[in-house]
């Protein structure tokens, strides 16, 4: 039996997170490349990807360049394993995203140069933020023109509310791009236009004052370099490990994803000083990674990873002991044991079945329909890990089916999709209408596609009008019939069995509030966990 406390050590669980085009999927290759783990990456460029991108599961997010569902992979590098969440960056996608972020120790948060900090950044940034999740920055295409470093540092931290420090420093931007300073270990890595190398040799320069340096980038580059490293050294703090574990402070590295270029710098730092498996919260206690037992909780169902075989496979993140394969563990929600015989480590779409699993790796179990986001499991104990909620959808469009021959078809291929929780289910009485509500325009594209290729149903989506939905809660059922009753035309049922308040303004949902005081409304599912423990 492996040693728990020093395979905890050794894993580095992470997710990479971005405003869409900023580069993430072609960083999260590079990672890979340097991980082993492929040989060749994918090139995306104008949104058409030229190779298929290792991460992107789907044909859809083939066609269209964008990642739409939370992909997972390890690899190892220098002694330890690394397990990477890569995440969706479309602003429609935000809340597969937000689950995802639920499940790892850190974040690696890509930035454009060019564009700088973005909307979605900074929403990403807020959850970060919710949860004190340690961030390290890369800024990527150093090679584009692009805004000043020092300008980017300063919109950083006042846009994402996050100290910085610089670890590496880019000698000129653009065309004139001539590589990166490592302000830590005193070494240059020079840039060459379009080489892709991954083991570019790093020149040591102790001493920037030396006319190495002027012969290296020329007497102007090397100056401004002077100039801005002593800037930073008077600036910034040195980086203190523990504030960046606490959330405080953000090391930032400059490069070019593209190139493979200031990506080993990033990485050998990562795997240096990213937290390792920690703790995690549940509805009844704090449970420790390095406690005995295991428990673990899914963050993420995918149906038909391969539409050969057309399976289903849940996501698990291991919260604390060891998962075994073939060993009974209990589903707290459905109080029943579940064993597994083909458990699965991934490495983007190939799969490996593991025979165990330590705290932070992410590993697939093949689903039958047990599990629904949010379930944990555990040796017994009766507890349901926290901060896994859907949210509140803000579009609603009804669902009508073209082929009544593919009824039963279109039906699992609805309940599997809304599983995954791709988009939610709100059924309407009278004449059992389905109503799909999202975050995002993108995710009704995503659901009609999958529908038609993955299950062979037609599906037509009619938008309707609401402003909200809203969980709705009581401890008088008297209360909740009469409101049942009298809103008869505004109630849906979830495909959880709740009651669903679908109202269509603020001022409906305001007067609802008023006239029921004894009723809850709920903009997330959280409230669910509680009551079903």
């Amino acid at each position: 039996m492996a040693n728990l406390k020093e395979e905890i050590n050794k894993r580095r669980t992470f997710a990479i997170i971005s405003h869409p085009d900023a580069g993430k999927t072609t960083l999260t290759e590079k990672l890979l490349l340097f991980g082993g783990a492929i040989q060749t990456a994918g090139a995306v460029k104008s949104n058409k990807i030229k190779k298929t991108a290792a991460s992107d599961f789907m044909e859809i997010e083939r066609q269209r360049g964008i990642s739409v569902a939370t992909s997972v992979m390890s690899f190892e590098y220098r002694n330890k394993i690394v397990n990477l969440l890569d995440t969706p960056g479309h602003k429609d996608f935000a809340e597969d995203t937000y689950r995802t972020l639920t499940a790892v120790d850190s974040v690696i948060l890509v930035i454009d140069c060019v564009k700088g900090v973005e909307m979605q950044t900074e929403k990403l940034m807020e959850v970060c933020r919710m949860r004190d999740t340690p961030v390290i920055i890369f800024i990527n295409k150093m090679d584009r023109e692009g805004q000043d470093g020092f300008d980017l540092l300063d919109e950083i931290e006042a846009k994402l509310n996050i100290n910085v420090r610089p670890m590496t420093w880019p000698i000129n931007i653009g065309a004139e791009f001539k590589g990166v300073y490592n302000l830590t270990e005193k070494n240059i890595n020079l840039f060459e236009p379009g080489s892709q190398k991954d083991d570019q040799d790093s020149i040591q320069i102790e001493d920037l004052s030396d006319s190495a340096l002027d012969d290296l980038v020329g007497e102007r580059d090397a100056d401004q370099l002077r100039e801005d490293v002593e800037m930073i050294e008077g600036v910034y703090d040195p980086l203190d490990h523990q504030e960046y574990l606490d959330a405080n402070i953000a090391p930032v590295f400059f490069g070019s994803a593209l190139n493979n270029f200031g990506v080993r710098e990033l990485l050998n730092k990562f795997v240096e000083i990213a937290p390792v498996p920690g703790p995690r919260e549940t509805d009844t206690r704090t449970v420790e990674s390095g406690e005995d037992k295991f428990s673990g909780f899914i963050f993420k169902i995918h149906a038909n990873i391969d539409p050969k075989h057309r399976d289903r496979i849940a996501f698990l993140r291991v919260c604390s002991g060891t998962f075994e394969r073939n060993k009974f563990f209990k589903h707290v929600r459905l109080d029943k044991k579940i064993k597994f015989s083909n458990p699965y480590a991934f490495l983007a779409r190939s799969k490996n079945v593991v025979d165990e699993a330590f705290p932070g790796d992410v590993i697939g179990l093949y689903d039958t329909g047990n599990f629904k986001i949010g379930d944990t499991l555990t040796e017994g104990e009766e507890m349901l890990f926290q901060g896994i909620p859907s949210f509140s959808p803000e579009l609603f469009k009804e669902i009508t089916n073209l082929d009544p021959m593919k009824t039963k078809q279109l039906e699992k291929g609805v309940k599997q999709l809304t599983d995954e929780g791709v988009a939610q289910l709100f059924v309407k009485q009278p004449g059992s209408i389905k109503i799909i509500g999202t975050v995002g325009e993108l995710q009704f594209e995503v659901i009609q596609y999958r529908l038609k290729n993955e299950y062979g149903a037609s599906a037509r989506f009619d938008p309707v009008r609401y402003y909200k939905a809203c969980w709705i809660t009581t401890d008088k059922e008297a209360v909740l019939k009469d409101f049942v009753n009298r809103k008869k035309g505004h109630i849906a049922i979830d495909k959880d069995g709740n009651f669903v308040f679908m109202a269509e303004s603020k001022y409906l949902l305001d007067r609802a509030k008023d006239d029921y005081p004894d009723l809850e409304f709920h903009f997330t599912s959280e409230f669910k966990l509680q009551q079903e423990v």
